[in-house]
């Protein structure tokens, strides 16, 4: 009787913690779409949620980011910079290869009044996505690397700022927007090169489904 509850109540346990996974899932992906889409305030309580019942979640396999990330920008489109500037560096601290993250927090620092750190760390961030997509599309040029930047535009993007960061004085409000796009850029960069993948493995299949690298 005793093993029998026992193995009851591991089930139960594995259920709600699916469950639990689940819902994370979905929230996140809601969450993603609405901050993609321009839903700031709605991304950033769908994230909210989803850093309370799950702090450790993570998405993406090529290109793997935290949720504390998603969070700290949203948290940051919405004007908290503060707060964005915590969960950032917290995100940072729990990953620090985490480019985006990285790229937000610089942008939060600039935004904020610290130009100078703020230019540092919008640097390396641009640094970090250039040096993830030549990785990518040269360790990986005969599967999934070669759905990144094909054209080379949003490494083009990152070369231009970073050329324009060097000699920033007087034009903090235009280099911090051209971050901004190319932070956005690339979140829609990990859609695409997974979309177009799925669509190769799809037709070389003959239209059947086919797995993807997001």
């Amino acid at each position: 009787m005793k093993l029998r509850e026992a193995l009851l109540a591991s089930l139960l346990v594995l259920l709600v913690s699916g469950c639990a996974s689940l819902q994370s899932s979905s929230d996140f992906q809601a969450g993603r779409n609405a901050l993609l889409t321009g839903k700031t305030e709605v991304a950033l309580s769908y994230f909210q949620s989803v850093a309370e019942k799950d702090p450790g979640y993570r998405y993406g396999s090529a290109y793997r980011q935290g949720i504390l990330s998603y969070l700290g920008r949203a948290e940051y489109a919405v004007g908290q910079l503060p707060q964005a500037q915590k969960t950032l560096e917290r995100a940072l601290a729990a990953n620090r290869e985490e480019d985006l993250a990285r790229l937000y927090l610089g942008l939060t620092l600039a935004r904020s009044g610290e130009q100078q750190r703020g230019v540092r760390e919008i640097e390396n961030g641009l640094k970090g996505i250039h040096g993830f997509i030549d990785y990518v599309t040269e360790a990986h040029r005969f599967s999934f690397g070669q759905f990144w930047d094909p054209s080379g535009a949003l490494r083009s993007s990152i070369r231009q700022e970073l050329a324009a960061l060097s000699g920033s004085e007087g034009r903090m409000e235009t280099l911090i927007a051209s971050a901004e796009t190319i932070g956005k850029q690339m979140e829609e960069e990990i859609d695409r090169a997974r979309n177009d993948e799925t669509r190769e493995r799809s037709r070389q299949n003959g239209g059947g489904e086919g797995g993807s690298q997001p």
